[in-house]
Formats: structure tokens, sequence, C-alpha cells
């Protein structure tokens, strides 16, 4: 295929296109918003180097010269959406800049629902990425922790926002194909659980649903995990 590297390499590693000829026509930057706008109206199963190529304006072909694999073209949509960051200058408070960190990077999912799904630890040499990265560390700095630690709470926190988000899509996704609304459906299964815990064969779950509180808003039930998490690491 035009453009595939018989070595493994790095996208970012390579020239902005290979080959002779006149000035590039697309930029990468011009690709992956190409290919971010198609996975964000269509949904990532839909996204295709012919569809980029499409969008534009340019054979499917020719595009390989600017990126050789489709894998390579998700590196660049995850690069772009990593630039939505705000990141000023950190605060010595980094409890709190992680805190607010993980609500930026659940905000960006959000806009971007096929970003968990492409993730992954290949994707942490792009420009914006490393720019990630060291504000983390730099916002870490305050922690008295080596720097192996630091990851992991990244890691951790990163991670957690991905299983908050990857469930809130799931569940909107699940809600826009019932026949009835969510409340109903919660209704009715919140009634078949208590009639399985009232007979006395589940003494502690009766217990415990007996003790649980209205389900809370899920903001504030995000940010109520997010801390115990990074507490941990205090």
């Amino acid at each position: 295929m035009a453009g595939r590297a018989a070595e493994p390499e790095v996208i970012w590693a390579r020239p902005e296109r290979t080959g002779r000829g006149p000035k590039p026509a697309y930029s990468r930057s011009d690709i992956a918003a190409a290919a971010v706008r198609i996975a964000d109206e269509e949904g990532v199963d839909a996204l295709s180097m012919r569809k980029v190529a499409a969008l534009l304006g340019c054979g499917t072909m020719s595009l390989y010269n600017y990126v050789p694999r489709k894998e390579d073209l998700y590196e660049l949509m995850v690069d772009a959406v990593s630039g939505e960051y705000e990141l000023g200058e950190p605060s010595d408070d980094w409890r709190a800049e992680m805190l607010a960190l993980a609500h930026q990077t659940r905000a960006v999912m959000l806009r971007h629902p096929w970003l968990a799904r492409v993730m992954s630890p290949l994707y942490g040499f792009s420009p914006n990425v490393l720019r990630y990265l060291e504000w983390c560390l730099s916002a870490l700095e305050s922690l008295d922790a080596p720097y192996g630690t630091k990851f992991e709470l990244i890691a951790m926190v990163n991670g957690t926002v991905m299983t908050t988000v990857a469930n809130e899509l799931a569940m909107a996704e699940r809600a826009r194909s019932l026949p009835w609304s969510p409340e109903q459906e919660q209704a009715a299964r919140r009634a078949y659980l208590a009639g399985q815990v009232a007979g006395g064969n589940y003494p502690r779950l009766a217990a415990a649903l007996g003790e649980a509180a209205e389900p809370g808003d899920a903001e504030e039930t995000f940010e109520r995990v997010l801390r115990r998490v990074i507490d941990a690491f205090a």
C-alpha cells in the first residue's frame, strides 16, 4: 500500500508527506480534523480512509502518502482532541489540579464518544499528549512521590474517567433504543430487586439497600469517586 513503511515507525517521526512533488496540499491537522468530524458525526466504526479523502477532496490512495495506516489516523485524532485541554500554570494544590483536569477529560470524552475506544498506551508520543503529560507532572510537583507513582496516579484518574464516561455513553445509547423512559425502567428494576431481597435470602443486600440514599447527581458521584482515588495517593 502506498506510503506503508516496511519497518515500525512513529507517525510523528515522519515528514508531513513522503515522496516527491509540490508542497503538500494538506497538513496533518487538516486530516485529523476531517477524521474527527466523521467520527463525531457518524461514529468511529463509520470512519474510513475513503471518507476522510472524500471530505478533503483528494484521492484515497494519495491520502496514504500522508497517513500510511488507519492506526496512524487514530493517533492523529487522539492528538487533535488532546489539544482541547486548557492547561494553564498549575497551582500548588495538586489534588485540585488533578480533579479539575479529570473534569476536562470527561468533557472531552463526552464530546468525542469514540475517544475511549481508540486510546492506547501507544498514543503517548504526540505533541499534544506530551504537552498534557508534562503539565500533569508539573501539577504533581508538590506530591512527594517518585515519578513512577505519579504516572500511576495519572493512569488511575484517567481510568476512572474512562470507565465513568463509557458507562454514561452506554446508558445513553440504551435509553435511546428503549420504547419507555429510563425512569420507567429503573422503577421496574427497583421493584423487582425489592421483591428479591424481601424474602430474607439476601440479608446484607437488604441492609445495604435500606441504608442507601436516593441515587445522587451523576456529577457529584463522579467527583466523590475521583476524590477518593486522588486522596489515596496523598
